[in-house]
């Protein structure tokens, strides 16, 4: 299934795209797409509807962020090989957590805000897990079954504030619009090999970023394995896995975002996104 959250900022609906690519109004069976409504039990009884007998959404309605009131917004970096190659970085020999703040999230197609004062915001798309069900302590053979689907991250970054402001990365990852999320959520059973999907993003255009998720380093149910020693993983929770190479800071010379930018970018079989850039 593909689930997805429409309306405008604040106010959107749960939806459900159909087999002919019309999405259609959930509000009538359930409240929202969120950690309340992920669970095994609400997406079985999503799966059980007859989708042409729900509303039709019209043409031209805004997307919201796929899950509605993300509780934590973990991400991981460096995580596909050849990215750490281009940034000329060791391969890590675990996973390197951060954290993006959830007020960074908007719809996949919502403005980019450039921040004020910002000399080098970059692009990063991402492979999003959401997590279906509380995870603690689990062993790596059962993660898959806490994971509920997969969508869309952009991980747009400050690089400035990011490397160059002391500290750590969160506030070069956590500005406002900095965490595009959707279209979709596309729950597991849509997806064969989620190790062998391929994902791209353009900027004005131009093909920055062809890559596949089979380059990762950590695998998605090696990551959900891993956080889940560290803290408890709640329905709702997303985590991005890492970018392949084409960053902007990784060009010679770098090359970043300005105000009139378009970025366009998808991952095989869990939609795309589309997105302007403004200044903040």
């Amino acid at each position: 299934m593909k689930l997805l959250r429409f309306g405008d900022i604040g106010k959107e609906k749960p939806g459900i795209l159909d087999k002919n690519g019309i999405i259609r109004d959930l509000s009538g069976h359930i409240i929202d797409i969120n950690g309340d409504t992920i669970n095994d039990e609400s997406l079985n009884k999503i799966s059980s509807i007859d989708l042409s007998t729900l509303p039709i959404v019209p043409d031209g309605t805004r997307l919201g962020a796929c899950v509605g009131n993300i509780g934590k917004f973990l991400c991981i970096g460096l995580n596909y090989s050849d990215h750490a190659a281009e940034s000329g970085l060791p391969v890590p020999s675990e996973p390197i957590l951060f954290s993006k703040a959830t007020s960074a999230v908007v719809g996949p197609n919502d403005n980019i805000e450039i921040p004020r004062n910002s000399a080098e915001t970059d692009w990063e798309v991402e492979l999003g897990i959401v997590i279906g069900k509380k995870a603690k302590y689990l062993n790596e053979g059962e993660a898959e079954e806490y994971i509920a689907g997969y969508c869309v991250v952009n991980d747009v970054s400050e690089r400035e504030f990011q490397i160059k402001r002391e500290g750590q990365w969160t506030k070069g990852k956590s500005c406002d619009t900095f965490g595009p999320t959707g279209p979709y959520l596309v729950t597991k059973d849509d997806i064969t090999d989620v190790q062998n999907l391929k994902m791209f993003l353009d900027v004005n255009g131009k093909r920055m970023q062809d890559g596949s998720t089979n380059t990762m380093i950590f695998s998605a149910n090696y990551i959900v394995y891993y956080l889940s020693q560290f803290m408890s993983l709640n329905p709702g929770d997303i985590i991005a896995t890492g970018t392949p190479p084409g960053v902007g800071l990784g060009m010679k010379p770098p090359v970043f975002l300005k105000p009139g930018d378009k970025m366009r970018l998808g991952i095989e079989g869990l939609g795309e996104q589309n997105q302007i850039c403004v200044q903040g």
